[in-house]
């Protein structure tokens, strides 16, 4: 089984936000594979996607960012899902918005959420794509930022940023990584 996790927030007040991207990468993917409706087990929402490559598991954590580690390391270990079979889809302030790093290991790069991960998984060694929201402006402040709406002129470049992701994990399903980082890097 392959595990798709995006990371983000629970709650209305966060939906639309910046730092929940990850999020609307995985609700993007459960409509374009039939996805049957989430269920909650381990502080998250998951949906298992019987496909002909394989199962695929759909996931959100809800313990909020911060402690994204807590939901997704039960997930792994009560399926059975190998840490080269999941990949994490997070925002990163390092890109411009829209841009997408994929990536095989790394640091958390100051992202709490790959914090808690990495600890939770103990390795850094695990896929991940890296979707860009830009810094903030000088004098704001990196948590008022990220909890942020993008702005009118940045929504459509970050809508077409999640179907792209929602593509390079379509990809991910039939080839290995490192095939679907070489074609979706940058874009």
């Amino acid at each position: 089984m392959k595990m798709v996790i995006g990371l983000g927030n629970p709650g209305k007040q966060y939906e639309k936000t910046r730092h929940n991207i990850g999020f609307h990468v995985i609700d993007e993917l459960s409509g374009r594979l039939q996805a049957p409706p989430m269920q909650s087990k381990f502080n998250g929402m998951y949906t298992v996607v019987h496909r002909p490559e394989g199962k695929v598991m759909l996931v959100k954590p809800l313990t909020y960012m911060n402690l994204s580690g807590e939901c997704v390391r039960p997930l792994l270990d009560y399926y059975e899902v190998d840490i080269d079979e999941v990949v994490v889809i997070y925002d990163d302030l390092d890109f411009a918005p829209g841009e997408l790093r994929l990536r095989q290991k790394g640091s958390a790069g100051g992202h709490n959420g790959m914090k808690s991960l990495i600890a939770h998984f103990g390795t850094d060694k695990f896929n991940r794509i890296r979707m860009g929201i830009g810094r903030p402006v000088s004098g704001m402040k990196v948590a008022d930022y990220v909890l942020s709406s993008f702005s009118k002129e940045e929504t459509p470049v970050i809508e077409d940023a999640v179907k792209k992701s929602a593509d390079a994990c379509e990809e991910w399903l039939k080839s290995p990584f490192l095939e679907v980082m070489n074609k979706f890097n940058g874009i």
